[in-house]
């Protein structure tokens, strides 16, 4: 029988978008189902009762929740192709404590740009600059974070970049002069047709954006 792959996912979530980039990569048959933020389905509520939040990918029924766990459960239930972990435990390792550095300093750095103005909007950026600048440093020679190979870390950070680097409200945001090695990397990983199919077309982000900002403006 064949396996039943389900993401509840939110087309927007960059966490979504890491998990649907495993998927494709490993070329899995999966479901989507969207979620409403402001009206969670009973399903997502029942699969992820804990943070009630997306993605959560469900697989035979089963609940996998988190986007760096869903990611490596895929990569360890189908392990027959596309590796993102190298098989060395040290290298593996490495790549556990950069893809959690992306989550909890690149990632919250983002939000933070994203949700707040004046003073705090100009620290968050400061601030992910400065991350970014540890992970230009660390990416060497290398094509990916993994090396030669397309892995975990470059899931883990790749959403990110197609708001910061691929939509044009914020391709002036990083100085391709300061980060040369990263603008090569997004480059590269745009190019890679099972990550770019995972990111929401450019109008449809901002037409998103533009309703948001005149909600807030009515409140």
């Amino acid at each position: 029988m064949a396996d039943e792959v389900i993401l509840l996912n939110f087309w927007l979530s960059p966490y979504g978008m890491r998990v649907r980039i495993a998927l494709e990569l490993k070329g899995i048959k999966y479901e989507i189902r969207e979620e409403n933020f402001s009206n969670k389905s009973p399903l997502l509520l029942q699969m992820n009762p804990v943070h009630k939040k997306v993605p959560v990918l469900m697989h035979n029924g089963k609940p996998i929740c988190e986007s760096l766990i869903a990611v490596e459960y895929v990569n360890e239930v189908w392990n027959d192709q596309s590796p993102l972990l190298p098989s060395d435990p040290y290298q593996r390792a490495q790549a556990r404590f950069w893809a959690n550095y992306v989550d909890t300093k690149v990632y919250e750095s983002a939000i933070q740009f994203w949700t707040t103005e004046g003073e705090e909007k100009e620290a968050a950026k400061k601030d992910f600059l400065d991350y970014l600048k540890l992970l230009e440093e660390q990416m060497e020679d290398k094509p990916y974070f993994g090396g030669d190979n397309f892995g975990l870390v470059d899931v883990a950070l790749v959403p990110l970049f197609c708001f910061f680097y691929t939509y044009s409200a914020y391709t002036s945001f990083i100085n391709e002069a300061l980060y040369p090695k990263i603008i090569a990397w997004a480059k590269r990983c745009t190019q890679i047709e099972s990550v770019s199919k995972c990111f929401p077309e450019e109008q449809k982000v901002q037409e998103y954006v533009a309703q948001k900002r005149k909600d807030l403006n009515r409140a």
